[in-house]
């Protein structure tokens, strides 16, 4: 039985969601919190349960390649919608491989892409000019098709967070995936309750206008799902 306490916001009757933050990697976590979603919901039905996942899929830790082929399998059983967003480290991986900006693929290489490339099977000597046609492309087309924000209820869903004072739907894509601060000591009102990874510590953390959870899996911590459902708030761990 999941533990909650009192949320910031709230959800519509008959509705939960289940929100996963940064993987980077770690696909036996995911595979573990993805179980304990399922065992959660089996004994706790719920007419429409939703499953978030917040972003950085990909570099640092061992299994890139499992993690992104976990998200693009079948959806847990007893969940009726996955929504994946997408991190700063997938829109790092693109601009590399579209070669725009030469420099990119330094910056991702220096943010953890080696460990990605391993996982596919790309040698990290190889020319950054080849990874397009050595990656699995429908992968690939996955990353590009991820959203940006999802919101229910009182709830906003993001990697990173919000510039302060700007409406929702004019922030740029920039803050959605990268910002900290003045995001994180902002104790404003963002017009919702954003959830959020991008940042790690080590435990969830539960503000009014704000629940961080990455919890820095790659880093030796857990993986951390926020559970949502009404006015309460809980949290399933990988560990």
């Amino acid at each position: 039985m999941v533990s909650t306490r009192l949320a910031p916001a709230r959800l519509p009757p008959g509705r939960r969601i289940y929100a996963i933050g940064d993987v980077h990697g770690c696909d036996a976590a995911l595979a573990a919190l993805h179980a304990r979603i399922t065992e959660d919901l089996r004994a706790r039905p719920m007419a429409h349960a939703t499953l978030v996942h917040l972003g950085d899929y990909i570099d640092r830790g061992p299994d890139s390649a499992g993690v992104v082929a976990r998200l693009m399998g079948p959806a847990l059983p007893p969940v009726q919608q996955v929504v994946n967003l997408m991190g700063n480290h997938e829109q790092l991986l693109l601009g590399a491989i579209d070669g725009a900006d030469p420099a990119m693929a330094g910056v991702w290489l220096a943010n953890g892409g080696p460990a990605s490339l391993r996982s596919w099977g790309v040698p990290v000597a190889s020319p950054p000019a080849h990874w397009r046609g050595l990656l699995p492309a429908p992968q690939i087309e996955f990353l590009r098709k991820l959203g940006l924000t999802y919101r229910d209820g009182g709830y906003l869903f993001v990697h990173a967070g919000l510039r302060p004072g700007i409406p929702a739907a004019r922030q740029s894509t920039e803050d959605l995936l990268w910002i900290r601060e003045p995001f994180l000591s902002w104790e404003g009102d963002h017009g919702a309750v954003v959830v959020h990874g991008h940042t790690p510590r080590a435990e969830p953390e539960l503000r009014a206008n704000r629940i961080g959870i990455d919890t820095g899996a790659v880093l030796g911590g857990k993986l951390t799902c926020a559970v949502l459902e009404a006015d309460r708030v809980g949290f399933l761990h990988s560990v």
